[in-house]
Formats: C-alpha cells, structure tokens, sequence
C-alpha cells in the first residue's frame, strides 16, 4: 500500500471522527447533558420503560422545577458507581430540595438507591423514549464491535486502493494519448511527408510542360509539311 492509500484513510478517518464529534457536541448541546442517551438494563420502570429502550433526557430541566411524577436519571446516591432511572415519589426535603424515588415495577423505594436524591445525584429528566434500539448495543459488545470496527476500516482501504488504481489508469491514458498526438503532429510537420511537398513532389508547372510537349512547327521536317498541306487541299 502507497503512501498516498494511507494519507487516504488517515484522511477518512478524520472526517468522520470530525463529523462524529460535531454531532455530538451539537447534541450535548441541543439537550443540555454531558450523555443525552441511556439504556434501560433492568424491569424496574416496567411497563413504562422495558429492557433496551433507550431514553433520552434533559438537563435544561432545573432540579428545583422536578416535581412527583417526573421520570429522571441520576446518581445512586449510596457510592455513585450507578445511573439510575425512577419515577419521583415524594419530596422529603425542601432545603435543600431531596427527592425519593421508586421504580414502577418496584415493591417499595429502595435506601441508598432511591433516596436521598439531591441537586448533586440528579442528571436531567426523561423527555423520549425509543424503545428496544438499546439492543444495538447488546449486539455491539466485544468482539462484535471490534469486528465491525475491522470491517469499516476494511471497506475505507479497498476504496482508497480502488481510487488510487482508477487514478493511475487515467494518467497511463493521457500518456498514450499525448504520445499517439505528438506523433501525429510530427508526421504533420514533417518536410518529407508534408501535403505540400507530397502533392508537388515530381510535378511540373503547367508552363513548363507545355513547351517541353509541344513542338514548334518549324520542327517538323518539310516533307511531312508537304504532305499535311496536300492533305488540307483536298
């Protein structure tokens, strides 16, 4: 592979990566989150959420405005190694504002999971749901994503390769080409074969070969002009 095949895909690559992290970014925006998007992984909010649907929240949500009710994401506030998505039950506190939670398919609020939920834990308020596009990501775990990731790179080479041979079949053809024009220009310049010289070659003018092939009639010996007068008189 050439040089100018990996300047093709490095090129690829950080357009993508570019375009990838517009997207991104203008999402993280447009929502008001550091993560628009989470993954239901439990039965908790059932029916209202299932297994893999994808949520999709806000934080331009004030957790001051969030009242009993609101479905939200947040923190688990006992070690805050989980993100955790609960329907708003009741407000415990109201300075500082403290929530407790439960998930619909729950028995009961759970400590250390569903309460204490302050202003630190919260994360945004669910405003969509998709739902089962989350088992995209169950299918896109290791070694599947990997393999995909190959698979993309892959196609990105061939189709640099690809350009590139497309391009030198196209400069092999301007040369064959500007070799056959340059040849027929010279035989079109040359003295030898030029359409002047051709058409003149061994030709006379018109002058010339007039008094070359016609005599004189003082040239003719006089018993033939004899004869040709006796001729005329009869």
């Amino acid at each position: 592979m050439g040089s100018s095949s990996i300047k093709g895909i490095v090129k690829d690559i950080i357009i993508v990566a570019i375009c990838v992290a517009v997207v991104w970014i203008g999402l993280q925006a447009y929502f008001g989150a550091s993560n628009p998007f989470y993954v239901v992984s439990s039965g908790s909010m059932y029916p209202q959420l299932a297994m893999y649907d994808i949520i999709v929240i806000t934080g331009h949500a004030p957790f001051e405005g969030v009242k009993v009710g609101d479905i939200i994401v947040f923190d688990r506030p006992k070690d805050h190694d989980k993100v955790i998505v609960h329907r708003v039950v009741a407000v415990i506190d109201d300075d500082p504002k403290t929530l407790r939670t439960k998930g619909d398919n729950n028995q009961a609020s759970i400590p250390g999971t569903d309460f204490p939920i302050t202003e630190q834990e919260y994360k945004g308020t669910v405003v969509h749901v998709i739902p089962q596009v989350g088992y995209i990501t169950k299918v896109l775990q290791p070694p599947i994503n990997y393999i995909i990731i190959a698979v993309i790179v892959g196609i990105m080479i061939i189709r640099q390769i690809a350009k590139n041979y497309n391009k030198k079949d196209l400069i092999i053809n301007d040369v064959d080409e500007s070799k056959a024009d340059g040849k027929i220009d010279y035989l079109l310049h040359d003295k030898e074969y030029s359409s002047d010289d051709f058409l003149n070659k061994d030709e006379k003018p018109v002058e010339e070969i007039s008094k070359e092939d016609t005599k004189s009639i003082d040239d003719i010996p006089e018993f033939f002009r004899d004869k040709e007068q006796e001729k005329e008189k009869e």
